[in-house]
């Protein structure tokens, strides 16, 4: 069994009402910056005046900083870090979905580091260059169950002038305090649910076939996938539905707690740095059966396959490709079989320089794949893909 290293530091208010409890917790700061879409969600369904009325019942100010995109972009990071710094915002409240949070997370960094944010990142154009301070303290409320950035230490953000999307990790962005109240999900609409369902799935089915794995992520990752397969078509199809809420929101959190993504998003990312409408998981959605099948064709990993689609529920499932019938069937149930490139934009001639894009923006995670991919290869996934 190889060597590995499990740290989460991250208290975790979990189930029904959990945000109820958050003036109880011990926040991490007097004055908050509480860091949230431009989009009206937390607002008209009443999630922003509850994050705020927990704010000031545990004696704390705050400061609202609401322009995030649906993919978090480098101008936006900037200005919420400025703000930060003249309003003397002391923690980071991120409230709503993977791009809040993950914005929230990178404007802690530049609250208190000097220069571009960029300057930190190891993207193409990026500098990698170590943080001067710690960022500041952060709390994550998560709207939504879909991308587990209320308990990982990423930041995914996109650089617009050279269309690079890629993660930003570092062992202090781990947030204090996060709140998984599937009571804030309720409302996502199935389409959404969908797509989230979708990239915890991904997240988990990544961290089961990546070269790294180890028996602590595995087991998180499968017990990830057993609860999407069981319960994301329930929470698609009525969203009232307590229960699967609940555990869909459990099993974005438990993928999570071990994410280990292989270049499936990367060459995602690579899509939708270009294509900012393009939702996430509706991204990997699209080029997950064919990705997926480039490794069971090539045998990578047959055993691995065979643990996920037994964790789907074919108990009997005895070849690899019993996942892929399974990941077509859960697409099926949940309505995004039909998923189409052309709607969002991308362009069947520009495969090549998707696949440059993915290499070059998060191409670490390249070598986490349970075999060898070339750039033909990912151009041929894309190709086979699109649609």
């Amino acid at each position: 069994m190889r060597k590995f290293q499990y740290y989460i530091p991250t208290r975790v208010l979990f189930g029904k009402g959990a945000l109820n409890d958050l003036h109880k917790k011990g926040l991490p700061g007097k004055k908050a910056l509480v860091v949230t879409s431009s989009g009206k969600s937390v607002k008209v369904n009443g999630y922003l005046d509850r994050v705020q009325e927990q704010l000031e019942l545990a004696g704390c100010e705050h400061v609202l900083f609401d322009k995030i995109l649906p993919n978090p972009v480098l101008r936006h990071v900037m200005e919420g870090a400025s703000l930060a710094k003249e309003t003397g915002c002391d923690f980071i409240v991120g409230l709503g979905g993977g791009s809040s949070m993950d914005a929230a997370k990178a404007i802690a960094v530049m609250a208190t580091n000097p220069g571009d944010y960029w300057d930190y990142n190891a993207g193409k154009t990026g500098k990698g260059l170590p943080l001067v301070c710690d960022p500041l303290p952060v709390v994550e409320i998560t709207t939504t169950a879909g991308t587990g950035s209320e308990v990982d230490p990423t930041a995914v953000t996109t650089k617009e002038e050279t269309n690079e999307k890629c993660g930003f990790m570092h062992e202090k962005l781990y947030p204090v305090i996060s709140v998984v109240d599937p009571d804030l999900m309720m409302t996502v609409p199935p389409a959404l649910t969908a797509y989230q369902g979708f990239d915890v799935l991904f997240h988990a089915a990544e961290s089961v076939i990546n070269k790294y794995e180890n028996p602590m992520g595995e087991m998180f990752a499968l017990k990830a996938i057993e609860y999407i397969a069981r319960y994301l078509p329930a929470a698609v199809k009525d969203g009232s539905d307590s229960e699967a809420r609940a555990y869909v929101a459990l099993a974005n959190s438990m993928a999570a707690f071990f994410m280990l993504c292989t270049s499936e998003h990367s060459m995602e990312h690579a899509l939708s740095a270009y294509h900012q409408k393009l939702p996430h998981g509706a991204g990997l959605i699209m080029i997950s059966l064919a990705y997926h099948r480039h490794f069971v064709e090539a045998h990578a990993c047959d055993d691995l396959y065979i643990k996920m689609a037994k964790a789907m529920g074919k108990a009997d499932a005895d070849k690899a490709e019993d996942f892929l019938d399974l990941l077509l069937r859960l697409q099926k149930d949940c309505g995004v079989d039909e998923l189409k490139m052309s709607d969002y934009g991308v362009d069947p001639n520009n495969l090549e320089k998707y696949a440059a894009n993915a290499r070059e923006s998060m191409g670490r995670l390249f070598a986490c794949d349970p075999a060898p991919l070339s750039d033909e290869d990912v151009v041929k996934i894309y190709r086979q893909s699109y649609r």
